[in-house]
């Protein structure tokens, strides 16, 4: 997913959104998942000449990537959607210019309570044996770039290194998630809670856990088989309440926390027993996925009001 703030950020998105072909190719990418450069062309009746500065405008902008495939007569050059939700959030935010930008590794939980099956793995290799939660306690956790479990909880604590004299008003987590089945299976709905210092701001229903394309930057060794890419999703807690990809999911605000620079933060991903959908959590790292990046987290914050 990408936020968008500003109409200044979105300039290259707009620009490329702006053909009826460029449309016509995304809507051809969503329905078939990925496509050759002639495909493509065929499917539009233009030449690959036209279709090539199209692509290069899709690809400039961060709507789809290309990669080259070999065939029976040469490399093909294959399309792809990257994008699969674009967030535009005009409104203007209260002490914008005074964040705090921090990212964790999936490994870097505080504590943990998780039920198989289970599961970590780095970029380079699994970390001890899957479904056996005794390996969330390795010293090799630390370089986990994925993880995932049943059902019970990961939580992690937020950097607070904002300003002296400065009180928090914002809160962004960005991750990308999915749930967790027995292999992959796209339709495998999970209730997946959000906490904040011990507090539900919300809960989010993720669809399933993705397996129908390998994702973008999960490693070779992966199993094919296994989890190969989440959704990026973008959690605000502000003092409007607590946002979803800017849908509201809880009237729970930054206020009724009273964070400031002294404050200590816990953050947690949960999959609750009594949940309506117990359908696990994945969470990927940058060397996972679709997305090429950690659990990113901003905090806004302002002078504390004597």
């Amino acid at each position: 997913m990408l936020h968008i703030t500003s109409l200044n950020e979105g300039l290259e998105i707009f620009k490329a959104l702006g053909s009826d072909v460029r449309i016509e190719i995304l809507n051809i990418l969503l329905e078939n998942n990925h496509m050759s450069m002639n495909e493509l062309a065929s499917r539009l009746n233009i030449t690959n000449g036209a279709l090539t500065s199209h692509i290069k405008k899709l690809e400039s902008s961060g709507l789809i990537t290309t990669s080259s495939e070999s065939a029976g007569h040469g490399n093909q050059k294959i399309c792809s959607i990257h994008l699969d939700k674009i967030l535009i959030d005009l409104e203007k935010q209260e002490d914008f210019q005074n964040v705090y930008n921090t990212e964790l590794k999936v490994g870097h939980y505080s504590s943990y309570k998780i039920c198989p099956t289970c599961g970590l793995a780095s970029s380079k290799a699994l970390i001890g044996e899957v479904d056996d939660s005794r390996y969330f306690e390795h010293p090799d956790r630390y370089n986990a770039d994925i993880l995932w479990f049943t059902k019970g909880y990961v939580e992690y604590i937020i950097p607070n290194f904002i300003p002296i004299s400065q009180r928090i008003t914002q809160i962004t987590i960005s991750a990308e998630l999915s749930s967790e089945a027995p292999g992959v299976n796209n339709v495998w709905p999970s209730d997946i809670s959000f906490y904040l210092n011990d507090v539900c701001v919300g809960t989010w229903l993720s669809p399933g856990d993705f397996g129908d394309s390998r994702g973008l930057f999960t490693p070779d060794w992966w199993f094919p088989n296994w989890n190969q890419y989440g959704l990026l999703k973008l959690l605000v807690i502000n003092k409007k309440g607590t946002f979803i990809d800017g849908l509201k999911i809880s009237d729970v605000t930054i206020d009724s926390f009273n964070l400031d620079y002294r404050s200590g933060i816990r953050f947690r991903l949960a999959v609750e027993d009594e949940a309506e959908h117990v359908g696990g959590l994945t969470i990927f790292g940058k060397s996972f996925g679709n997305y090429g990046q950690d659990i990113k987290i901003s905090l806004n914050y302002a002078p504390i009001e004597n």
